[in-house]
């Protein structure tokens, strides 16, 4: 996953893949899922993004890794050691092309206040912003060796829209890196 980094236009077709993988995953016994959100660059009208769908699963209850490892299919689904802490994440390819990032995590009160779904809802709420938001990421995708100096390039951007969205509805300030 750490190769050359592709932004792209939006594009339609990726809320049909949310929609499509979110019909795939319900259909699993075990999984325990209460809530799909479709987040990230993917899920914003306009916004330029790696061709890749950015799902929450909000799971009850949680369980380790191991667990959803034997749910989802090995052919398909790579779990990624990422080091945030709560939650799982699971890279989805379908004939060696990655498309979908799945992150398993607790269904909880502060579920629906994760600064990406608050970034999502911002975003798609200040259209001006989308197109900035863009740049960053290509001029990030240019310059990374990593997807974490990637990740690190737009950070200073994504922090600046977490905190006014948090500020909007009354939340306390926190740091969108998960160190």
């Amino acid at each position: 996953m750490d190769s050359v980094i592709e932004i792209v236009d939006y594009s339609p077709e990726w809320a049909e893949g949310f929609a499509l993988e979110k019909e795939r995953l319900s259909g699993i016994a075990g999984l325990d899922a209460v809530v799909f959100e479709h987040v990230g660059s993917t899920a914003i009208p306009g916004q330029q993004a790696k061709p890749v769908v950015d799902m929450f699963v909000g799971v009850n209850p949680f369980r380790p890794a191991a667990y959803y490892n034997d749910l989802l299919d090995p052919a398909n689904y790579s779990y990624v050691e990422t080091g945030m802490r709560g939650r799982h994440l699971f890279a989805k390819s379908t004939e060696g092309i990655w498309t979908h990032n799945v992150h398993l995590m607790p269904y909880d009160e502060q579920f629906h206040t994760r600064n990406e779904i608050l970034l999502r809802d911002y975003l798609r709420r200040h259209p001006e912003l989308v197109e900035e938001y863009g740049a960053i990421k290509k001029q990030a995708a240019r310059s990374a060796e990593s997807m974490n100096a990637y990740t690190r390039a737009k950070t200073a951007f994504i922090q600046s829209v977490v905190d006014a969205a948090r500020e909007e509805k009354g939340l306390p300030l926190e740091d969108v890196w998960e160190e």
